[in-house]
């Protein structure tokens, strides 16, 4: 479907499944895909072309609901309202906490910290979005003292090496791999890093089979064999970072060479040498990160690792180059 098809009562708004954000045309009865938003162009994948049948009668609450029993919005306000008063009352303001879903939009997580931290005075608001991203918005805050993402969609198509690392975007993010796929052009080269052969590894001209939670491994050893091979920006880290020669040396100390890495991750050394030259070769290169990344007990670590080879390289906020 596509924005073609919008009515008077179309509104336009985000779609809330994946963290691609793609604009969406909703109408009664129908969704179509917002061809004026720059994340999907009018694309939507399935989940977002049939949000409407969400929206049916059939086993959806319709109303609020009061210890099982059907009520209205006036007495159950009253409820809500009357128990976060007694808590703060009896407890304090940390007595009450905040667990928001993933799926609402910027404005609606504004209104929510309004009410919680502004109104009710309690600090603790959370969402289910802490599972996804802390560990990246933590690495971000190491890496550049704010969670901040250098870099934007067209990177994806820009960059003439892309390397997808725990990302199965083809199902995760399908409006925004399609992208990937229709970028590909002579000279572009992709790289995929996951132990499982996904959906995405289609895409791959190399795919790195490494052994589960070894990220940081194959990334520390990148920066040891750049700063090995003279493929440092050097103006660009002593105009820009701090701490990297006690970065560098951590990183020698976990994986001194390529032959090292290949062993702790169980992949072949030839396979290592070729991304570690790919990388090397390429200054317009994004590393695309996702789940497989962040959702680790060294997630943070392993979001750093990725970040601080394209630091090293001054690959930070170019077109087609940056960690994403």
């Amino acid at each position: 479907m596509n924005s073609e098809h919008q009515t008077a009562t179309s509104v336009r708004t985000t779609c809330p499944y994946c963290g691609v954000g793609c604009g969406v045309s909703a109408g009664p009865g129908q969704v179509a895909g917002d061809q004026q938003h720059p994340a999907n162009q009018g694309r939507l994948c399935v989940k977002g072309s049939a949000l409407h049948e969400t929206l049916v009668p059939a086993g959806r609450l319709l109303q609020p609901r009061l210890a099982g029993v059907d009520s209205d919005w006036s007495e159950a306000l009253k409820a809500a309202s009357g128990a976060i008063r007694e808590a703060v009352a009896t407890h304090g303001p940390g007595s009450v906490a905040f667990y928001l879903s993933g799926q609402l939009l910027t404005e609606d997580y504004y209104v929510a910290n309004k009410l919680a931290k502004g109104f009710v005075g309690t600090p603790h608001v959370d969402t289910n979005s802490r599972l996804c991203m802390s560990s990246a918005v933590a690495a971000h805050k190491r890496a550049f003292g704010e969670d901040c993402v250098p870099g934007c969609y067209e990177d994806v198509e820009l960059a003439d090496l892309l390397v997808l690392a725990g990302s199965n975007a083809a199902w995760a993010h399908p409006v925004l791999y399609q992208r990937m796929k229709a970028a590909s052009r002579q000279g572009r080269r992709v790289v995929v890093i996951d132990p499982r052969r996904t959906a995405t590894a289609e895409l791959a001209d190399l795919h790195l089979k490494l052994k589960p939670g070894t990220d940081t491994i194959l990334f520390n050893g990148l920066l040891v064999w750049l700063a090995d091979n003279s493929d440092l920006d050097q103006g660009y880290i002593a105009r820009h970072c701090h701490g990297f020669e006690e970065t560098l040396e951590a990183a020698t100390q976990a994986a001194p060479s390529a032959r090292s890495v290949a062993e702790q991750c169980d992949l072949p050394v030839a396979d290592v040498e070729t991304f570690y030259q790919w990388f090397a070769q390429t200054p317009r290169t994004v590393t695309g990160f996702s789940q497989g990344i962040n959702q680790a007990s060294a997630g943070t670590d392993k979001c750093n690792s990725i970040i601080n080879c394209h630091l090293a390289t001054g690959r930070v906020g170019l077109p087609g180059a940056g960690p994403f």
